[in-house]
């Protein structure tokens, strides 16, 4: 006689690994939620001093920074207005060739000469406002932790 032999789960067995599967995602999803605003905030912190070098690099070549007029495109395309550098590196400053907007999708702000230095570069934060608390907060070239 031929044993019988079942293959596949119960249901009891696949209610324990659903359980199982529902205890973890609950407590590693808010983990990686919250990780989300993080990354963003760290990402603008990056790109401001990506700007930063390619600024110095700016000043190095021509003696000066660009204008609050020229703005960051000047670092990408030579300016034809204000200030024109003699120097200008052919290629620009920046290695994609565009000026990135910050992870929110909003152009940063430069200023020449800057409230705070010889330039500011700020990024509103995620509510694109001046000003704000937590991940609303401005993230500022000057004070970058």
């Amino acid at each position: 006689m031929m044993k019988r032999c079942d293959k596949g789960f119960t249901l009891i067995e696949l209610m324990v690994v659903i359980v199982i599967l529902g205890i973890l995602a609950a407590i590693i999803a808010p983990r990686i939620v919250g990780r989300t605003d993080e990354a963003k905030v760290t990402e603008a912190k990056v790109q401001i001093r990506n700007f930063e070098t390619a600024l110095k690099l700016y000043k190095l070549d021509n003696g000066f920074y660009p204008g609050t007029e020229q703005g960051l495109a000047a670092l990408v395309s030579k300016p034809e207005a204000g200030r024109i550098p003699a120097n200008w590196r052919e290629g620009g400053y920046l290695e994609k060739k565009k000026v990135p907007v910050d992870p929110w999708g909003s152009p940063y702000v430069y200023a020449s000469p800057g409230a705070s230095g010889e330039y500011d570069i700020l990024s509103y934060g995620a509510d694109a406002a001046r000003g704000g608390e937590g991940f609303d907060a401005d993230i500022e070239s000057w004070n970058l932790d």
